[in-house]
């Protein structure tokens, strides 16, 4: 389980290694929060739920990674640790909850902001394991 960045002249370019799903929606919201702040200095003093969305696993991982970004640049909540399920019936659904404290810019030193996942350069395989790539616009 792991996650590298990849080289991008702008944007973040990420490709995360996992054993099954669940593992790897886990290790791109911590992507996308480390990007963002320094988990390690947040603390567990709340808890939010968030759910994505998606006819297939492109589109639920978009809207996974719209739902952290809001969570953490719009809602203004600095994220520790997330637990998930996934519900797959017609499409994908993922119902996590996600543990933290209300984001301070110098505590949990706010780094950068993004602005939307993209479709651009996404992928997605299952075989002995997942593999997924994508792209974050900052």
């Amino acid at each position: 389980m792991s996650y590298k960045f990849l080289e991008h002249a702008t944007d973040a370019f990420i490709e995360v290694t996992a054993k099954d799903l669940k593992e790897a929606f886990l290790v791109t919201a911590n992507a996308v929060i480390n990007i963002t702040l320094d988990q390690d200095k947040v603390e567990e003093k709340e808890q939010k739920e968030i759910v994505a969305h998606g006819k297939d696993l492109r589109y639920v991982l978009f809207s996974w990674l719209e739902e952290i970004t809001f969570v953490l640049i719009t809602e203004g909540f600095a994220i520790k640790r997330i637990e998930l399920e996934i519900q797959e019936n017609k499409g994908y659904k993922i119902i996590a909850k996600a543990y933290g404290e209300p984001l301070d810019f110098l505590k949990h030193n706010f780094k950068v902001e993004i602005k939307a996942p993209t479709f651009y350069e996404m992928k997605i395989e299952q075989n002995n394991g997942v593999f997924m790539r994508f792209l974050l616009d900052l």
